[in-house]
């Protein structure tokens, strides 16, 4: 093995190009030019920066590397091989079916803190873990983040830079490859590094720009960076895409691509390498949190009173950050809306304000889960659109998250269809992985709340209501996720009722009037969306032979469609009539925009009418 002392930093990098090229010419595909460029600044960080223990991924004292220009993955599996993680004959398998060496990296390897690949991600990520190892728990560990210079054009990738700099997050580097050739051509800014350096800077950052092959002027850099500990920094290198390859550096048309004479390309970088780096290790630190289940006492509601869910969300947040240690609150400066101001009240120390910068907040909450921490995260329904590849994204992180939307639906009332989340449900039933739950009333929402904590499994998405629905269930009732509720039945009901949230209580009234006419139906308050009671579903099909499902919600992909789910196995379905948000609405009340939806107790009343008459 050769020492960190004696390593010669342009053999490395001359290594890590090599063994890059070799990694794309076997799988025949993958980004050789776009490794090649940084390969020399990832050998100065791993010989002389890099403080991490590859036997021990989990450290809690370990640096963090997240490579955000995902696609220069062989770079970064070139780097794991240098520091002995992984074997040739595993670097070789890169884009193999079972290889642990995807196209893009994700934490299937253990040394993978999260996946990128959908660029503008890594360094949004990076801040979160920035800012957990300075706020939440004072660890000496550093946050790297390559990125290319085609995603400095992302808007999340500016939202990270001033949250950074607002947070003088001076425990992360950014080093920016600035190769100048995008995947179809020239960068916006091509090496115009002052360009860079201007915006960083007026971001809070402290820019430092060097030449990305030179060893000597990037170990300067870093060290430079190192020195600062009042802001950020933020290395801007000037590299050459296909670097040390005449034949394709600096040149439009290879991204993406194995070269073309793989070993006409290796003699030319001088041959394979076998430098193997010892990297240094972190020092001693305290061992990570484990903190399960919950044992908070819950905020109790009376039945009957009429409380919004978004209230009981907020309260029960609090109590559940008063018992578990590791719980982390984030908003964008709605919380007064969405009510996680209860929790900021009372835990202000893990209380994160990420203002009106949705893709930043959902990736700091990833960053955060990564330090072993548990985020909720709430704002508006509608505004998780904006940061929905966030949360794909950290689906494909293995990420534990718990999201909270509130103003939910047309019942939110006058503000109109821009504050109304009509699509939510659906954007986070197709998450991979994901659970998705819609509580009617505030003792589910607390019960709710407290099964998200006690035992996360992956995304799981919470849809609170803004105006208050009346309480209905006691205190000591459960809600196990997956489950239901039938709040009506009979052995003679002719068709059931199936809702959710503000509809529920729409449902119950139209049954209610129902029966009063002597047409007794079923209700199921469908609280978990993802996954689905099944049984529940299936049961009331066979002895009432038609479901209608009511939603404040698009008909796509919300409550309707996740009814039908239960139905996907060949047996035949049931009878469905679907009432949901089929309208662009406009400005009225909570009343007038569930009549005018057609999901009120009138309509759903009318439709069940129209359903017998069949």
């Amino acid at each position: 093995m050769t020492t960190t002392a004696e390593i010669d930093l342009a053999e490395l990098g001359q290594q890590l190009r090599v063994d890059s090229v070799r990694a794309t010419g076997a799988a025949g595909s993958g980004h050789a030019t776009s490794s090649m460029s940084a390969a020399d600044l990832m050998a100065v960080l791993l010989a002389r920066y890099l403080r991490y223990d590859f036997d021990w991924p989990d450290h809690p004292g370990n640096d963090h590397l997240i490579f955000s220009k995902g696609h220069a993955s062989p770079l970064l599996y070139s780097l794991y091989k240098a520091a002995g993680a992984i074997g040739d004959d595993e670097l070789m398998t890169f884009r193999t079916l079972g290889s642990r060496l995807e196209g893009h990296p994700t934490p299937r390897l253990p040394w993978v803190d999260v996946a990128t690949g959908s660029l503008g991600q890594g360094l949004p990520v990076g801040v979160g873990i920035a800012l957990a190892g300075r706020r939440l728990e004072p660890m000496p560990y550093r946050v790297w983040v390559l990125l290319g210079d085609s995603e400095m054009a992302e808007g999340s990738v500016w939202e990270a830079f001033e949250h950074a700099g607002y947070e003088r997050l001076s425990n992360l580097t950014a080093i920016v490859d600035v190769n100048r050739l995008g995947q179809r051509g020239p960068t916006r800014h091509e090496w115009d590094l002052d360009a860079y350096a201007r915006r960083a800077e007026a971001f809070g950052w402290h820019a430092i720009e060097v030449d990305g092959h030179d060893p000597v002027a990037i170990d300067a850099a870093y060290a430079e960076a190192l020195s600062v500990s009042d802001r950020p920094s933020v290395v801007l290198a000037r590299t050459l895409k296909g670097r040390g390859v005449a034949s394709v550096e600096n040149r439009e048309g290879m991204h993406g691509k194995p070269l073309p004479e793989v070993d006409e390309a290796i003699e030319e970088l001088g041959g394979e390498r076998r430098m193997r780096v010892d990297v240094q290790r972190p020092a001693a630190t305290t061992a990570p949190r484990s903190q399960h289940g919950v044992h908070a006492e819950l905020p109790v509601f009376s039945v009957g009173e009429k409380v919004a869910t978004r209230d009981a969300y907020g309260r029960a947040l609090a109590a559940v950050g008063s018992d578990r240690g590791d719980v982390v609150a984030l908003d964008g400066e709605v919380g007064d809306s969405t009510r996680s101001e209860f929790f900021a009240k009372q835990h202000p120390d893990r209380f994160f304000e990420c203002y009106i910068a949705e893709q930043e907040m959902l990736a700091t909450a990833v960053g955060m889960q990564v330090r072993g921490w548990l985020p909720f995260v709430s704002t508006f329904a509608a505004f998780l659109t904006r940061a929905h590849d966030f949360v794909r994204m950290a689906s494909v992180s293995h990420a534990q998250l718990n999201v909270a939307g509130s103003h939910a639906g047309v019942s939110i009332g006058e503000d109109g269809p821009s504050q109304m989340g009509l699509e939510d449900l659906a954007m986070f039933r197709a998450v991979h992985g994901s659970t998705v739950l819609y509580p009617c009333d505030a003792n589910q929402t607390t019960r709710l709340v407290a099964e998200m904590a006690a035992e996360p499994a992956g995304i799981r998405y919470l849809r609170t209501t803004r105006g208050g629905t009346p309480v209905i269930y006691g205190p000591d009732e459960r809600f196990p996720i997956g489950g239901s509720k039938v709040l009506r039945s009979s052995d003679e009901d002719r068709l059931t009722l199936v809702a959710a949230g503000v509809t529920v209580p729409e449902a119950l009234a139209a049954a209610d009037e129902l029966a009063a006419e002597g047409i007794p139906v079923r209700v199921i308050d469908l609280y978990s969306l993802k996954p689905v009671d099944v049984t529940t579903l299936r049961a009331a099909a066979e002895a009432t032979g038609c479901l209608v499902t009511v939603e404040d919600h698009h008909p796509e992909g919300g409550l309707g469609d996740a009814v039908l789910d239960a139905f996907t196995d060949g047996r035949p379905v049931p009878r469905l009539v679907r009432l949901a948000v089929t309208t662009m609405p406009g400005s009225a009340t909570a009343a007038q925009q569930l009549k005018e939806a057609g999901i009120d107790a009138t309509a759903i009343t009318t439709a069940a009418h129209r359903a017998l008459a069949v």
